[in-house]
């Protein structure tokens, strides 16, 4: 059996809206909320603990959210069209939004399972869609681990979870500062690479990205700082033939980590 909820008034629902809108309210509760099937598969998949799912039953049958679910500590609630249009935010919708527990993203937690990982690091990415863009690419190219230096949002903002496509569950991730972020990489003995506009950084594609190595990449306005420029193995540049000098961060972190992957021959 499942619950039933009609009232936009709800405490419950209200506090799920709280989740949906207010980061405070995510980081209090150490809970996000995740629309879609797909991304709710990713998230069971990538070992995040589902403890709700609530579905419109004109939109969704709940054969298929039974398929969705693999334990019976999900508690099941069918919500109204009403209530769920609330909740969801989606242009797009699928009827259904998961209630899950957050992971601790820390430098502490990450786990590599080979002596020569491949990193992906972004220092202060700002836009959810740079940061769901660079994720996307990260899982494409089955990157060891993805490191947020200096994070201006939660990583489980709805925006974040949806320009990632789910792409958030099935990376490794951990957040940091900068300061905290250079310590962990030396400690570890991976090699740094930054992108840099810099008169003594190298071409990219003249580097050994084959040991272990951390791709760096910083905002488009404002680049890296200077504490990763100095701190780093390599300073490198992508060759701009054009007019500007400057790329969309997910375009050059692509560019940068299929680099490094075609080194390893894609393994």
């Amino acid at each position: 059996m499942y619950k039933h909820i009609s009232s936009l008034q709800n405490t419950f629902i209200k506090e799920i809206v709280q989740l949906k809108e207010k980061s405070k309210a995510r980081k209090s509760s150490k809970r996000f909320i995740i629309e879609g099937q797909r991304e709710i598969s990713l998230a069971i998949k990538g070992g995040y603990e589902i403890e709700r799912i609530l579905f419109d039953s004109k939109i969704i049958l709940i054969e298929e959210i039974e398929n969705l679910i693999n334990t019976d500590n999900t508690e099941l609630i069918e919500i109204t069209s009403e209530v769920y249009k609330k909740l969801a935010y989606r242009t797009t919708t699928e009827g259904v939004v998961a209630v899950a527990k957050s992971k601790e993203l820390s430098l502490q937690s990450i786990q590599f399972n080979t002596t020569t990982p491949l990193a992906l690091v972004a220092e202060a990415p700002e836009k959810p869609g740079n940061i769901g863009a660079l994720l996307r690419t990260a899982d494409a190219a089955n990157v060891d681990i993805v490191i947020i230096a200096n994070p201006k949002t939660d990583l489980y903002n709805p925006n974040i979870i949806r320009s990632s496509v789910g792409c958030i569950f099935t990376n490794q991730i951990a957040t940091g500062t900068t300061s905290e972020i250079i310590e962990f990489l030396k400690n570890n003995k991976i090699n740094t690479y930054s992108a840099a506009l810099k008169e003594n950084a190298e071409n990219y594609h003249l580097q050994d990205f084959t040991k272990a190595t951390a791709i760096v990449v910083g905002t488009e306005a404002t680049g890296l700082s200077d504490e990763w420029l100095e701190n780093s193995t390599k300073n490198i540049i992508i060759p701009m033939r054009g007019e500007i000098d400057s790329m969309n961060v997910s375009v050059a972190a692509g560019i940068l980590i299929f680099e490094a992957k075609r080194q390893r021959n894609f393994l």
